[in-house]
């Protein structure tokens, strides 16, 4: 059995190619449009990194099923390339990263209410179910505002993280080693001076857990990357090292 798996996979990664390529559709004007008026990030890249951007933001797109949830009745076009473009901004310093993991995407038009631990939210990434679940009006409140809120960061965040975990198994992988553990060690004391009241940069909730952390670091690292090097400078470069850009020099 192993040997005919073994025979069968190049297939089978033939088919799936050939089946993104099917499902790709390339961004138009009115597209590319959406994304230099409400994707500043994407406005600031170079050119040549403007294409590889777009190449990366068609092909998530096409490997995501888009589904809507609690009353929303569909998926706009403008829904589909800025939850992407978010998910590409976080992920755009590893080539090979794709979140592929998680193929549903679950919108809900607001605060929507868990049955499972009988409290409403926001957002959440689900492992098991290979699933990443968004409230679209918190979403745009994120990125109107660069106040280091930001919920599509925040849950592409744990999706990166857990993606990582998943498919390599082991502390890291796509992340550089060193990198990884000295966010770590940062990341820890930054945690414990939330805990005793003296770092009040990061919201209290990023002291919760070091996966916790990590989502906020990121909201902080895109959103507010000059508030955040001034404030904590080594942290910041970590991240810098760790997810392979540097919003900073983006934006001058």
């Amino acid at each position: 059995m192993l040997f005919i798996y073994q025979f069968l996979q190049p297939f089978a990664e033939l088919f799936q190619e050939i089946k993104i390529l099917f499902k790709s559709k390339k961004l138009t004007p009115e597209d590319i449009s959406i994304l230099n008026r409400f994707f500043p990030y994407y406005k600031n890249l170079r050119p040549k990194h403007q294409r590889e951007f777009r190449e990366r933001l068609v092909r998530f797109i096409a490997t995501k099923a888009f589904i809507p949830r609690g009353g929303l009745k569909s998926i706009s076009r403008e829904m589909e390339l800025l939850i992407g473009a978010t998910a590409v901004m976080v992920i755009f310093g590893f080539r090979n990263v794709e979140l592929k993991h998680f193929s549903r995407i679950l919108v809900y038009p607001d605060n929507y209410y868990s049955t499972i631990n009988r409290t409403y939210h926001q957002g959440e990434v689900n492992p098991k179910l290979g699933i990443i679940v968004l409230s679209w009006k918190n979403f745009v409140e994120g990125q109107k505002n660069a106040d280091g809120i930001n919920l599509g960061v925040h849950e592409m965040a744990h999706a990166l993280k857990l993606e990582n975990q998943i498919h390599y198994n082991q502390e890291s992988n796509f992340f550089n080693v060193p990198a990884w553990r000295k966010f770590n060690q940062l990341a820890e004391s930054a945690r414990n001076a939330i805990k005793e009241g003296s770092n009040t940069f990061f919201r209290k909730s990023a002291a919760a857990n070091p996966h916790e952390f990590f989502a906020v670091a990121l909201e902080a690292f895109f959103e507010t990357p000059e508030a955040f090097k001034n404030q904590h400078e080594e942290l910041y470069k970590s991240l810098v090292f760790l997810l392979k850009q540097d919003p900073v020099v983006l934006k001058n």
